[in-house]
């Protein structure tokens, strides 16, 4: 049953010209007062999101983008700082990029925000998709083998601070602790000061849904999204049905949809097509952006190599909105339509209890926070045990 309903905002700034036919993404650069924009917006939507019931504000650890697109480099930070500024709200990690942290610097401020917060973050963790991040942090992105052995090995440390009051781990990227002599004695054990002290609810995205990454989530018992952001929207039934067959594997029997998040973009209008008019320019300049980024697989090369170029890409054979909405990936129409395709996903799994929505990179402040209000108002309260908070005033 669907209780939780949270938002995804990856961080991007206001920006006009957008679409397809809109600034090409290398052409967008900003000042460094335009870019620090981000932290007002940011702030913004999580009072929306306060006042209005959400579960979690999700938010996208990213570096080094002055076009403007992902401007939060740390979220563990800004969750602090948010939840000083909101009372209910919990503010997820959506995701921590494992390949650009030492881990136990990593488990170190989690769990100082845990403690800070009295339990409002949520731990995610991600393996990356930007080279001129990752392979700048120092950690293999091309190479997608040695990037998943460094991510595994990393989350295993992870969880051994978390969960130990002391621990030694020798891997292959790791040795810890050095064995060095420490005030008089060999060091052959670390604690981390402090560790969490509430439960810890991890995530992360599902993206390729291996079997090898599907196990190595239930190992831990990680939980996972599917959807938004930049993966394909919605429900796909085949990632779930093998979500829950690996925690089968693990020994620990799930409902379907149990442990999951289902991610959607979405846009309320008075109909479906009014909602495609109104929003098909800012899914296009969401796709532009991640799709040289191999993150939309049905792209060709030349497909991707057309998007960057504004003359062109308008008519061309690229993916539009209407494709998406007919996939079900990016909800748009009436309040009570969006309703009807929630409560088919409610039927179809009945361990599903949480729902994020948000919008494309690109889409004002202005709309985000109506869009979320409206979607607070007109579509959260036809779902049992989802909580509806008065709206007032800041």
């Amino acid at each position: 049953m669907i209780t939780k309903f949270d938002s995804l905002f990856a961080g991007h700034i206001d920006m006009e010209n957008v679409g397809y036919g809109g600034t090409a993404v290398n052409d967008r650069k900003f000042s460094n007062k335009e870019l620090a924009a981000v932290y007002d917006k940011t702030d913004a939507i999580a009072k929306l999101m306060d006042r209005s019931g959400f579960d979690t504000f999700w938010l996208a650890e990213h570096h080094f983008q002055p076009e403007g697109y992902e401007c939060l480099p740390n979220i563990l930070l800004t969750a602090v700082h948010l939840a000083h500024i909101t009372k209910n709200i919990k503010i997820g990690c959506g995701f921590n990029i494992a390949p650009m942290w030492h881990p136990l610097r990593l488990a170190e401020d989690y769990a100082t925000a845990d403690y800070l917060t009295g339990g409002r973050v949520r731990f995610g963790v991600g393996r990356g998709y930007h080279s001129r991040e990752v392979e700048t942090f120092g950690s293999p992105l091309f190479d997608q083998e040695a990037n998943r052995d460094l991510f595994e090995e990393q989350v295993d440390i992870v969880f051994k601070a978390f969960n130990n009051e002391s621990f030694s781990h020798k891997g292959k990227y790791y040795t810890l602790p050095p064995s060095v002599p420490y005030r008089g004695y060999q060091l052959e054990e670390l604690t981390v000061v402090p560790r969490p002290v509430n439960p810890v609810e991890c995530w992360q995205p599902i993206q390729s849904a291996t079997p090898r990454g599907l196990d190595f989530m239930a190992k831990h018992g990680i939980r996972g999204v599917i959807g938004g952001g930049v993966a394909e929207g919605g429900a796909m039934n085949r990632v779930v049905e093998a979500f829950q067959q690996a925690y089968a594997r693990a020994g620990r029997q799930l409902q379907l949809g149990e442990n999951l998040s289902f991610g959607f973009q979405f846009y309320i209008a008075d109909s479906v097509e009014e909602g495609i008019k109104e929003a098909g320019k800012y899914y296009e300049e969401n796709l532009k952006m991640f799709g040289p980024l191999r993150l939309v697989r049905a792209l060709s090369d030349e497909q991707i190599e057309i998007m960057s170029d504004p003359a062109k890409a308008p008519t061309a054979d690229l993916p539009k909105i209407d494709d998406a909405v007919k996939a079900g990936g990016f909800l748009t129409g009436p309040a009570e339509h969006i309703i009807e395709q929630l409560k088919l996903l409610e039927e179809r799994y009945p361990g599903l209890e949480r729902i994020s929505v948000g919008q494309p990179v690109g889409t004002p402040r202005a709309v985000i926070l109506e869009q979320l209000e409206r979607f607070s108002k007109e579509i959260m309260p036809a779902f049992k045990g989802s909580v509806q908070q008065p709206v007032t005033a800041d």
